[in-house]
């Protein structure tokens, strides 16, 4: 079983996964509901974007060591002495770094979140994200999957994710690459891919994937802004240039969703490593995975209700 059949939420009216709104156009709306997805164009200005990445080197280089924030390495680069842009493919939970979640509170960016999630607008998981440029080891493509596999809180319909280029995304660099309409379907088991080399924490994918389903290549320029339902199947490709292809994302939640029991779910085995992870970091025997998701939300508009 998967716990996204324990949230079916009755929708009436033309609209199941957009709320009332004057920004989206009658258009724009219909998209993302059809699509689960939708595109918006110079969201994010190139000054925010240079501040994102200032920050983001000042953390590699450990001149800031912001509590909570947890950084990735590529496992196949782990050997490699130090902690630079070359290694890091990720910095996750930066939610107590003021400069990096000022993203998470740009006007420009939460008045489009509102569309999905209502006005009370909870921060729930950051990321800022470096595809580093790949070996034959494929160690960073991130295999087709679905967010809510990683998110014990419901409903999917007001959980909505901003994922903002800050350089040009396109093939030959691992752009975001997403299946249109997978959002109707309901959450599918994840696990780690049966790769050859070492795979990256976390990096789950669909156990099943239906190659059926037509693929899109979502190219984007420096600043576009993708807003996505978390279960829509996605992922992206390597990087096959000599660069590195950086993007800045927050999955937002509506205050009013609520956390769920995942025992005897597929996403079982995720709360397991999940909580691994912390005790090993934290050097503590145990810890609720509630608490986990608590201590990485941060209320970014309107009221704090559930989560």
């Amino acid at each position: 079983p998967t716990s996204a059949q324990v949230s079916v939420v009755p929708h009436s009216g033309r609209y199941c996964y957009t709320l009332d709104n004057d920004l989206l156009t009658t258009e724009q709306r219909q998209f993302y509901e059809d699509n689960g997805y939708l595109l918006i164009k110079n969201l994010v200005s190139d000054k925010d974007i240079e501040r994102f990445r200032k920050e983001f080197t000042r953390i590699c280089k450990r001149e800031v060591k912001p509590p909570g924030v947890m950084i990735m390495k590529d496992e196949s680069l782990r050997s490699q002495f130090g902690q630079s842009e070359n290694v890091v493919n990720k910095v996750q939970d930066f939610q107590e770094d003021e400069e990096l979640f000022r993203y998470c509170t740009l006007p420009e960016v939460l008045k489009y979140v509102e569309c999905f999630t209502g006005p009370n607008i909870m921060a729930m998981h950051t990321m800022l994200i470096n595809k580093l440029p790949d070996s034959d080891k494929q160690t960073f493509l991130h295999p087709m999957h679905q967010d809510l596999h990683y998110f014990p809180f419901r409903p999917a319909s007001r959980i909505v994710c901003a994922w903002t280029a800050m350089e040009r995304a396109h093939q030959d660099n691992g752009c975001l690459v997403v299946q249109p309409g997978t959002h109707k379907t309901a959450l599918k088991p994840h696990g780690y891919p049966e790769w050859e080399g070492k795979t990256n924490k976390l990096f789950h994918g669909l156990l099943d994937e239906d190659e059926k389903i037509p693929k899109v290549h979502l190219v984007m320029d420096k600043g576009d802004t993708v807003f996505f339902h978390p279960l829509l199947i996605h992922g992206s490709g390597i990087n096959r240039t000599s660069g590195f292809r950086k993007s800045i994302s927050c999955h937002f939640a509506s205050s009013e969703c609520h956390y769920i029991d995942v025992k005897n779910t597929t996403q079982e085995h995720l709360e397991k490593e999940l909580q691994e992870m912390v005790c090993k970091k934290y050097n503590t025997t145990f810890v609720e995975l509630k608490d986990i998701w608590n201590f990485r939300a941060r209320l970014v508009q309107g009221e704090r209700i559930n989560l």
